[in-house]
């Protein structure tokens, strides 16, 4: 499929594939969302310098954007991530088909200075560049912000209605608004249904262009060949010092050294901090999914004991055994009171607010337990502590939150007997418990988040 343009294009080695300007296309979209994660990052920390900036993002982006495709367009013949992938863009000659083979292989200097844009195509195409997909992310976020609720409220939507003494500011953003909702949506359509047309078309190699706004401006994306590279390698050569000028080299801040050398490298060193942000990327999502990371934290962990959850509250005196007190009776009142009030709590539930049924839960583990897992009754592995303090073990509680257990679906069918609720009558308990889904296993609160509320305990 990557070869497919060529083989319909007659072997033509300097047309790019379709899918070459996708993944170009793909990657140029990247960049806007990951420079504005990065500076909404930036500015918690520091929201007295930066957050006017990032609320001005969209605009300073432009700017930015505006000067870095410039430079590329004049100097490599083709935009930032175009020079990346090898591509360039060229001229379409006003000839019939469009094309010189021959005098594309017997002079290809000639034909590159040709075909090479010139400064009213750098304008056109930087229109495209970066006016065009300002006026899309704009127009897209004003639709989500005045016109998507009445869309989906559809004919009980009571737009505000515009008044006879309105400015004519109000007035102009009134009309706005209606475009928004009536007429944008069909010119959105139609935008995305000319790229699929232009594109179909490029890929059977029945059009020299995969854009419609390569169309209307006559420009064309090709493969960069040795006479490019080898203008690019001169352009990039220092140039000769004059006859008239002053010997010794010259001040750093000085307007030619600035403009002539310092301005242009920094720009050109943008080709090789692209690579290097990609690789930084893909290493901290195979950070993130691997196995690696948990298994170091797993080894971290191993022979450090866990702290007991804090619990809010007064906690009651634990009984003093006969034994450790050295006074020998039969019952004394204390303990009838203590069996009782167990009792008691075995048999009253935390009750559901929602469904008002009882919520089934784990008993907590003693204080000189605190390694054990509440819901297993084993050595915690993976620690993960809930909203409410109470540390589980990770797949324990993450099947618990997710109404999976075996623990619960044993007790929702009657199948165990747990000691905490072995009083109640056998049988299947659906529609009369609630097994704790989304739930804490101990408490019964609910868990804002359900499992992505679940905290790794690091020690």
């Amino acid at each position: 499929m990557e070869f497919m343009t060529n083989l319909q294009s007659g072997l033509d080695e300097q047309k790019p594939s379709l899918f070459e300007l996708l993944s170009e296309q793909q990657l140029g979209a990247l960049i806007p969302p990951s420079l504005r994660y990065l500076l909404a990052v930036a500015t918690h920390r520091y929201p007295r310098y930066l957050l006017r900036i990032l609320n001005n993002f969209d605009e300073l982006y432009a700017f930015l954007s505006l000067i870095v495709e410039r430079h590329y367009l004049r100097t490599y013949g083709g935009g930032f991530t175009e020079n990346f992938y090898g591509l360039k863009r060229e001229r379409v000659l006003r000839i019939k088909g469009g094309e010189i083979p021959r005098a594309a292989l017997g002079a290809p200097d000639q034909v590159r200075e040709s075909l090479k844009l010139r400064n009213s195509d750098i304008w056109k195409n930087l229109a495209i560049m970066v006016a065009l997909p300002y006026t899309k992310r704009k127009l897209d976020e004003h639709y989500d912000m005045h016109a998507a609720s009445a869309n989906i409220l559809g004919p009980s939507f009571r737009g505000d209605a515009l008044s006879e003494d309105a400015t004519y500011r109000q007035k102009i953003f009134h009309y706005y608004k209606c475009f928004l909702r009536k007429v944008y949506p069909s010119v959105n359509a139609a935008y995305y249904f000319a790229l699929l047309a232009f594109n179909l078309t490029y890929l059977f190699d029945t059009s020299k262009y995969h854009n419609p706004f390569f169309w209307l401006i006559g420009t064309r994306i090709r493969r960069m060949n040795q006479a490019d590279h080898k203008a690019i390698a001169q352009a990039a050569a220092p140039a000769p010092t004059r006859p008239g000028a002053p010997p010794g080299p010259q001040s750093l801040f000085s307007p030619r050294t600035l403009t002539h050398t310092v301005y242009p490298r920094l720009l050109s060193s943008l080709k090789i901090l692209l690579p290097t942000s990609i690789f930084a990327l893909k290493f901290l999502e195979w950070w993130h999914a691997s196995d690696f990371a948990r298994q170091l934290s797993r080894k971290a962990a191993e022979g450090l004991e866990l702290p007991p959850p804090t619990i809010t509250g007064i906690p009651k005196p634990s009984p003093v055994s006969p034994e450790k007190s050295g006074v020998t009776f039969a019952t004394s009142e204390n303990e009838k009171e203590e069996k009782q009030q167990e009792k008691q709590e075995k048999r009253n539930p935390p009750i559901s607010t929602l469904t008002n049924l009882p919520i089934y839960t784990v008993a907590p583990i003693p204080s000189d337990a605190a390694a054990t897992c509440p819901i297993c009754l084993s050595a915690i592995t993976t620690p993960t502590a809930a909203q409410t303090g109470y540390v589980f073990c990770y797949t324990c509680i993450f099947r618990w939150v997710q109404g999976e257990h075996p623990r619960q679906v044993a007790f929702m069918q009657g199948t165990a007997e747990d000691e905490a609720w072995k009083e109640e009558t056998g049988g299947n308990r659906q529609g009369n418990w609630e097994d704790g889904k989304g739930r804490c296993a101990v408490t019964g609160r609910r868990l804002l988040g359900g499992t992505g509320g679940l905290r790794r305990v690091m020690v």
